[in-house]
């Protein structure tokens, strides 16, 4: 006999079956499951889901900016209110659940990585999307590039227990792929919602994506780079993703002076010299 759902499962079922139904399938067809768990029976059904031919056609690249543009227009500004920022994020997660908003959740991720960090930090810091160990962990920024970004936080003058650090995707893309328009504008809403709840001084964007996204302009890098920008209720700060640099060491240099506009902004003095 089958065990009942919790309440997140079925939200997760639920969801799921409308996902699908939404790409147009309606027939579910799965091997015999006489001695799997509802939810395990769902998941073997996930399986057979032809997606290769159900994923619908995703916007031209060159409508990402206007696509970003109206998602992060529409959205209001609603600092949070309350006192307890640690039960509010904790709210959004459960929210958000095993996720079954986009077509990220039936492509190979294990985990839905929320977020890592202080919900009062001053400095928030947004990446791409979860890779291989962070898919694994559940924490951003975890793999060879998050050690990268601690360093760089540490030098700074602070430590990654006092920022905030999320990505503009929750679950890891195929093979690390960019994510898709369809993927990326399905989670920012719920980044917004981060941080509105944080409300950091400053947020600092990590690469192309989180800065075409947050922005909303699909431009060049170094056309951004350099200064402040205005972003909701903070500023923003557009630097190069560590993994990039991990690529390039050459342009550390300059991922250091944007975070130098970051430091003043915030006061921070930067950790002290070694011998």
């Amino acid at each position: 006999m089958s065990s009942p759902l919790s309440d997140a499962q079925r939200q997760a079922a639920e969801a799921q079956i409308r996902f699908a139904r939404d790409l147009g399938i309606f027939d579910f067809y799965r091997r015999s499951t006489d001695n799997l768990s509802e939810f395990a029976q769902l998941q073997v059904a996930a399986e057979a889901l032809p997606l290769s031919r159900e994923i619908p056609v995703l916007p031209q690249e060159n409508n990402i900016a206007r696509t970003a543009i109206s998602i992060v227009a529409d959205l209001p500004s609603q600092p949070f209110q309350g006192t307890d920022k640690v039960a509010a994020l904790h709210a959004l997660q459960q929210e958000i659940g095993l996720c079954m908003r986009c077509p990220l959740a039936l492509l190979g991720r294990h985990l839905v990585v929320f977020a890592d960090g202080n919900p009062d930090a001053d400095l928030m810091f947004v990446g791409e999307g979860p890779g291989a160990d962070e898919d694994v962990q559940g924490l951003p920024f975890v793999g060879k590039a998050g050690q990268l970004l601690n360093n760089m936080i540490t030098a700074m003058g602070t430590t990654r227990h006092d920022v905030y650090i999320a990505n503009i995707v929750k679950c890891r893309p195929p093979q690390n792929r960019v994510p898709e328009p369809i993927e990326a504008n399905t989670c920012l809403p719920f980044l917004i919602r981060q941080y509105d709840i944080v409300q950091p001084k400053i947020v600092v964007a990590l690469g192309a994506t989180a800065a075409t996204y947050l922005t909303g302009m699909k431009v060049s890098l170094s056309s951004l780079r350099g200064r402040l920008h205005d972003f909701r209720e903070s500023k923003l700060l557009i630097t190069y993703h560590p993994a990039y640099l991990l690529r390039d060491p050459r342009q550390k240099k300059e991922a250091w002076a944007d975070l130098q506009i970051a430091m003043n902004f915030l006061g921070l003095k930067g950790a002290p010299a070694t011998s």
